[in-house]
């Protein structure tokens, strides 16, 4: 859905009345899977670690895009990623009314060589930030392939947000 369209821009101004409008509920911030935190506050800025298309229950998506995941599946991975990222948020600030913007994304598609659509899979997290906080959901964003992501997942998204005063 084009976040224009989105219903959840014209629910409310603050981030919960958009995820109910949206029909979401952010899970518990997923655990990391290494020897690193999800997070890291700087001054003003959070630093959110990669995150990838976990479902609540531990699911998590796995394959190829281009060969194995269609670019349709992977734009969903991309948004499930993103509210992953939405719960960290959340862990991290105890209010998502504190985000004053999104400043950055990198998105990680494990695709195929060939595979030359990443910004229509990275649209699916793009999308929900914007849904979710409207104008200060807007970033910079790069989308970039790679042969292999950590557990052969579809797709790994990094954020870098500015946090009110």
């Amino acid at each position: 859905m084009s976040p224009i369209s989105s219903p959840a821009l014209h629910a409310g101004n603050s981030p919960y009345d958009r995820l109910k409008a949206l029909g979401l509920t952010l899970p518990p911030a997923p655990s990391p899977i290494a020897n690193f935190v999800t997070h890291i506050q700087e001054g003003h800025m959070l630093y959110l670690s990669g995150q990838g298309p976990r479902e609540a229950s531990g699911y998590l998506y796995t394959g190829k895009v281009g060969s194995d995941v269609s670019v349709e599946e992977a734009y969903q991975h991309a948004r499930l990623t993103g509210i992953n990222l939405l719960a960290v948020m959340q862990s991290a600030l105890g209010d998502l009314g504190r985000v004053k913007q999104v400043v950055k994304l990198l998105g990680m598609v494990n695709a195929v060589p060939d595979f030359a659509d990443h910004p229509s899979v990275i649209n699916g997290c793009s999308d929900l930030l914007i849904d979710v906080f409207g104008e200060a959901g807007n970033h910079a964003r790069s989308a970039v392939g790679f042969a292999s992501l950590p557990g052969n997942i579809t797709v790994e998204i990094e954020a870098i947000i500015a946090l009110k005063n």
